[in-house]
Formats: C-alpha cells, structure tokens, sequence
C-alpha cells in the first residue's frame, strides 16, 4: 500500500495539486524517505522509524521521525498494515451478516461499530421508533460499559507506556470485571455481534442483573485507586501536563472528536447534541477540560468513566422497575427481526429443544420463512443513511448505502481514530521524542478502526 503524505507546511493550489514536498510511504521507501529529509536541511538531521510493531504505537501504526537532535522537525504517519477489507466484505453478505463484519473494526470498541450500523440500517428500513424500549436500554448500557472497558485499555496502556507498571495492572484487571459482563450478557468478551437490525440477540437474564449490581458496587473505588496513582503522580504530571497541546482552533480544523475535543473546552458530545437509543433520557454530564494536552485527555476520560456508571445504574433500574422491565428485544416485524428468545441446550452449547422446537413445530409456513431470513437475509428500501454515535475516541459513524436488495450496496465507517490521527503533526512536531510517546497514547488510536 502506498500513502502520499503532504509535508506539514505544503499547502495546495486551487485544482487540488500539492505545493511544497511531497512524501509517497510505501513498503519500500526507506531510501526515499531519508533521501527527502536530506534534501531539506543539513546532514544532522536523524530519520528515524518509529513502527509499524513499536509497542507503544497502539497496534501497527508507523511513525517517521525526522529529528534534530531530541527534537522532533517532523513527523509523517504511515497507515494500511491492518487493512482487513471489513467495508467491501460486508457487500457479499446480508444486513444482518454485516454486525458480525463491522464488530471487529475498532475492537476495543465493538458494540460502538454494531449500533452505528444498526442505526444506519434501521433508518434506511424507517424502523427507528419501532425499536422497543428495552432493546434501546439494553443498547445503552452495553455501549456504556464498552466505553469504561476502552477507557480502562486507553490509560492502562498509557501508564505502561510511561513505565507505571502499577497503572496498567490495575487497569487490565478491572477491564476484566467488564469483559465478564458482556460474557455473560451476549456469550462473547469481544466482537459479539450482539445488536442487530431491530434489537439485540438475546434478552438479560437475571443473572447478568446480579453481576450488574456487584460491578456497579465495586468500580467508583476502583476508579478512585486508579485517580490516586495517576491525578497528582509528580511523574505522571511532568509527562502528561503542557505535552501535545492541541487547541480548539486546531481540532475543529482537523475534524478531531472525543475526549481531545472536549479536552479543548468544547463540550461537544453526540449522546447530548444528536441523541440516540433515548439517551435524551437519562442524566449525565458532559466533561471537559480546557488544558488542552495529555493530562486533560486524561482527565476527560476519568470523568466520563464515572459519568458511564451513573448511566449504567440507570439502566438496570430501567430494565428492573421501569417501563423496560417486562417486553420485547427485537422489533415486532417478523421480515426483519431475527429470532432473539434464543435458549441453551442443556449441553451448554446448541439450542434447547424448546428453542427448536418453537421455530419448527408452529407451522410449515413459519419454518421457510424463518430459513430464508437468515439464509437469504430482508430487503431494504434503496437509498443512504448516515447514522452516528458517540464511541469513546469521537464521532464514530455509518454510512451505508442500499439498491433495494438484501444486501448493502455501500458500507463506509467514519472511524475517529483515522481522523483524529491527523493531529500527530501538529501535536508532536518542535516536541521531544519521548513527547511522541504520550501525544499518541492521548489521541488512543485503533489501528482496526483506521484501517478496516
């Protein structure tokens, strides 16, 4: 894969054409690269390559350093080691067979991927209010505790890449506890494929409202031990603080979302501005901070893992007391919804005899029906939708595109880790290396959400 990549201070004519120098990083282009860099200034410069297997480069992102001593002159990013064709495979698959596709996109994020796209699709079919209440709930707890459990990666591996050791410990295991939810909830710890177009899989049982509770029992103190090794760390503080500063003014202008925004000052959140799956409903704040670096990334992130607990605590007392405790998951209108009262065998693995018997013993007709809905999938009406959602590293959106088939003619994701990656440059740039280490943890790219 080749990327052209205009310098930093290249600006471009009116019919498109770069002005200034221009980068092309391909596989093999170490010699141009430090060819071009020699051309631009004196022999003291040092072209260095920072990936695409550096451990602290969040998976396999490629970073090319050109430096002047510990300072870095310039920085260009290589993408494209993680393409896994996700967009242009779910075009040979049903709507449905696209949630299973789409999961693995951002993979510390996968039910963000599954509700952006199931919302994209429900609009196109005009379904968006007959989607039951407790499915929406459902979905808004799920995300939820999929943002603390990307949050908990996101600092986790910061501390680790900083040398807290302790930070990252205490992280991983607490993101466990949330693993063992979404285990308990859908069967899987990632890429669940659990919402779907009209609902989600399977309903909650009570058991998973037992471990709810514990979990919502114990994480504000854990949160508080993880505040307690980082807020005020006269280390964490040197590393962290006036480091990658990126302003308002260059985040609206490089289209940057999430916690570097709102690090920025601008309480600009989706669940707020353009709400979803009702989360007009619930109560929570919006945090910001207005340092515009690494330690108010850090700090955005801590409060919106506490705000996602409020949330959380919200919507188990929906799904028990509320007007969501008793009804439906998946919409009514069986020429879309897949089955969801789906119940385990007593081998613990296949499906009970009940289960079987319930889709085949009513009758002949609802037996074809339900083989062609899974084997051939439901038409959508022809036309595009744009349907975004809140993840927790910014606006992370789906638009899909139907011929009226039973298949998506077009599916294309705005992932905010490829946008927000824009900022490298002008956050890392007349820095120090190790200064590179920390901007790039702060932005928390995917490179599976980047590259697709």
């Amino acid at each position: 894969m080749t990327t052209t990549y205009d310098a930093y201070s290249a600006g471009a004519t009116d019919d498109g054409t770069a002005e200034g120098k221009v980068f092309n990083l391909a596989g093999s282009d170490w010699d141009e690269v430090v060819a071009g860099a020699k051309d631009a200034a004196d022999d003291e410069r040092l072209v260095v390559n920072m990936g695409p297997q550096h451990p602290s480069t969040h998976g396999v992102l490629r970073l090319i350093l050109t430096l002047d001593g510990e300072s870095v002159d310039e920085v260009r990013v290589g993408i494209g080691y993680l393409h896994t064709g996700i967009e242009k495979n779910m075009e040979y698959r049903t709507w449905t067979q696209g949630t299973t596709f789409c999961t693995r996109m951002d993979y510390l994020a996968p039910i963000f991927n599954e509700t952006a796209y199931c919302l994209a699709v429900e609009k196109l079919l005009g379904v968006t209010d007959k989607i039951p209440e407790r499915a929406n709930v459902i979905r808004v707890m799920m995300m939820e505790l999929n943002r603390i459990s990307s949050h908990l990666v996101a600092i986790a591996t910061f501390g680790l890449e900083l040398g807290a050791t302790t930070v990252m410990l205490n992280g991983f295991v607490e993101r466990e506890y949330t693993l063992d939810l979404f285990e308990e909830i859908t069967g899987l710890r990632m890429n669940m494929a659990y919402i779907r177009p009209g609902g989600v899989a399977q309903d909650i049982g009570p058991a998973a409202i037992a471990k709810l509770r514990a979990y919502l029992e114990r994480m504000p103190e854990r949160f508080g031990q993880l505040r307690k090794l980082l807020d005020a760390n006269p280390v964490y503080l040197a590393r962290t603080k006036d480091v990658a500063y990126l302003d308002l003014t260059g985040c609206m202008a490089l289209g940057v979302t999430g916690p570097v925004l709102r690090s920025a000052g601008l309480p600009w959140d989706l669940r707020k501005t353009q709400p979803y799956c009702g989360y007009e409903t619930y109560d929570f704040e919006v945090h910001t901070q207005d340092t515009c670096d690494v330690y108010g990334r850090y700090l955005v992130r801590m409060a919106e893992m506490e705000e996602s607990l409020k949330i959380v605590e919200q919507c188990v007392e929906r799904l028990t007391k509320g007007s969501a405790k008793d009804g439906p998951v998946m919409i009514e209108d069986k020429k879309i919804g897949w089955p969801a009262q789906l119940a385990i065998g007593t081998d613990g693995m296949g499906n009970s005899p009940a289960h079987i018997g319930h889709i085949m013993g009513e009758s002949m007709e609802a037996l074809i029906h339900h083989f062609k809905l899974v084997t051939e999938g439901f038409r959508v009406p022809a036309g595009q939708a744009y349907a975004a959602v809140e993840s927790p590293r910014g606006e992370l959106a789906a638009h899909v595109v139907s011929d009226g088939g039973t298949r998506p003619h077009r599916a294309h994701f705005r992932d905010p880790s490829f946008v927000n990656l824009q900022a490298t440059a002008a956050m890392c740039e007349g820095s120090y290396v190790a200064d590179v280490i920390a901007a790039v943890a702060s932005l928390d790219p995917v490179m599976g959400g980047v590259d697709r």
